[in-house]
């Protein structure tokens, strides 16, 4: 389900599912201090693929991906969404962004959706993984080990 973009103040909670996740190397570098709360979520009608050591999650009817929810602290929140945007390398408009950063449902361990801020795979890269790419059973990133 595409949601529409929420006005810029709006401070959505971010869902992570790859190496943003707590015990990946990219939580402690770039969440750590900054976060008011983190849960357990997951992203539905969405599929989690492999890639270069790191996932995409691609929209598909049907699928899940598992992972968390992150409230950053309000004082923090405009430098984490600028850091984040700078590591999943986004930028509105880019046709060479690796990921587009949008807004959907995201499905709390209690069952309530609430709206989050997710990078998925852009267009081109969705194609491809569609295409060739290697899916994760299951949807969870830390389940590959």
């Amino acid at each position: 389900m595409i949601a529409p973009d929420p006005p810029p103040a709006a401070h959505l909670p971010f869902f992570v599912y790859g190496t943003l996740r707590p015990g990946e190397p990219n939580h402690g570098l770039f969440l750590r201090g900054r976060t008011a709360r983190e849960e357990p979520g997951r992203l539905p009608d969405a599929v989690l693929y492999d890639g270069p050591g790191y996932p995409y999650a691609v929209e598909a009817p049907g699928g899940q991906v598992r992972g968390e929810l992150v409230g950053a602290l309000p004082e923090a929140y405009e430098d984490l969404l600028a850091d984040l945007d700078r590591l999943e390398e986004y930028a509105p408009g880019d046709p060479r962004n690796l990921y587009e950063r949008v807004v959907r449902d995201v499905v709390r361990a209690d069952g309530s959706a609430v709206r989050a801020w997710v990078y998925l795979a852009a267009p081109r890269v969705a194609d491809r993984l569609r295409a060739s790419g290697t899916p994760l059973d299951g949807g969870d990133w830390l389940a590959r080990r």
